[in-house]
C-alpha cells in the first residue's frame, strides 16, 4: 500500500507519540496526526518502507534500530524555524544592558548559549553582535555554545551556508563584513566567514536528558522551543537551565512563551527576559 493512501493508526500514533515525548519532550497530540504522517513519509521513503504500520514495526523492532532510528525520527518531527536577528529587541537588550552589567561583575570570558539553535542563524547572530561589541570594548572575551537535538540542522549550521533571502535581515554593512558570496553568483548563496564559524561550538544536546558543560553559562537563549513541551516538562527544563546558569545570568525566551506559575529561580526583568535570582513561585 502506498503511504500516500495509508493512514497512521491510533495505536501506532500513540506509540510514536509516547516515544517522542519520553525521548525529546515534544508533545504530539491527535491533532498533529497529519503533520506526523507527512514527516514520517520522509523516513519511509528513505527506508523504502511502504506503510506506516511497517515503519512503526521497524522503529520498535530491536534495540539497535530503535537507538539509531530514534535520532532520525526526532530530526523528522522537530520544527526548526529561525532567522538572523530574530526578535531584535533581545539583542538590543543584550548589548545595552546585559553585557555591560556582566562585564562589570565578571572579569573573565562571557559564555552565551543558544539552546535549540536550529540551522545556526541565532548563534551566528550572537557571534556578529559579540564580535562587534569586542571591537569597542578591549579585553572583552566570549564563547558561543550552540546546541540542538537535530543532527540534520546541526550539520547545516556547521556548513553556515544561507540564501541571500535568509541573510537579508543582516544589515548591508555587517553582511559585507561577515559573509562571503559564492563564486558562482547565480547560486545566490552566502557563507559565514571562517573567523565567525570558528567562534561557535556546535553540539547535539537533548534537553530532556541530563546535560552538563565545563563551565556554566552567563546568558542562555532558548526561544520558541518550549512551546512544543507541556507545562510539567517546561518547568523541569527551566530548573535545569537555572542550574546551568551563573548567578545573575540571563535567560531569553520567545515572546509567545512564559515562565508564569513555574517554581524556578528566574525573575522576570523585561518582556521574555529573565534573570537568575531568588527562588520564588511565579504568578
Amino acid at each position: 500500500m502506498s503511504p500516500h493512501t495509508d493512514s497512521l493508526s491510533t495505536k501506532d500514533l500513540n506509540r510514536v507519540a509516547a516515544l517522542v515525548y519520553d525521548s525529546a519532550g515534544i508533545v504530539l497530540d491527535a491533532d498533529k496526526k497529519i503533520m506526523l504522517e507527512g514527516r514520517l513519509r520522509r523516513r519511509m521513503t528513505d527506508l523504502k518502507i511502504d506503510t506506516y504500520a511497517n515503519y512503526v514495526k521497524y522503529l520498535f523492532s530491536d534495540g539497535r534500530h530503535e537507538a539509531e532510528e530514534l535520532v532520525l525520527l526526532i530530526d523528522a518531527v522537530s520544527t526548526n524555524k529561525t532567522d538572523f536577528f530574530r526578535e531584535n529587541d533581545h539583542f538590543e537588550f543584550l548589548v545595552e544592558k546585559a553585557l555591560p552589567e556582566l562585564i562589570e561583575n565578571r572579569h573573565r570570558e562571557i559564555v552565551i548559549w543558544s539552546a535549540g539553535c536550529s540551522t545556526g542563524e541565532e548563534p551566528y547572530t550572537m557571534s556578529i553582535i559579540l564580535t562587534e561589541y569586542a571591537l569597542t570594548h578591549p579585553g572583552f572575551q566570549f564563547k558561543v555554545r550552540a546546541t540542538d537535538i537535530s543532527t540534520g540542522v546541526l550539520a547545516r549550521a556547521r556548513q553556515a551556508i544561507y540564501t541571500a533571502e535568509v541573510v537579508s535581515p543582516v544589515s548591508p554593512e555587517l553582511r559585507k563584513k561577515y559573509f562571503m558570496r559564492n563564486k558562482n553568483k547565480e547560486t545566490n548563496l552566502l557563507r559565514v566567514v571562517p573567523e565567525l564559524r570558528e567562534i561557535v561550538e556546535f553540539q547535539r544536546v537533548n534537553l530532556m536528558e541530563d546535560f552538563s558543560f565545563p563551565e556554566k553559562a552567563d546568558i542562555i537563549f532558548c526561544r520558541n522551543v518550549i512551546i512544543y513541551f507541556d507545562k510539567q516538562t517546561q518547568e523541569k527544563l527551566f530548573a535545569k537551565f537555572a542550574r546551568a546558569l551563573n548567578d545573575d545570568g540571563y535567560i531569553f525566551i520567545g515572546h509567545s512563551e512564559s515562565l508564569n506559575h513555574m517554581d524556578v529561580p528566574l525573575v522576570s526583568i523585561a518582556p521574555a527576559i529573565y534573570r537568575k535570582g531568588e527562588n520564588r513561585h511565579r504568578k
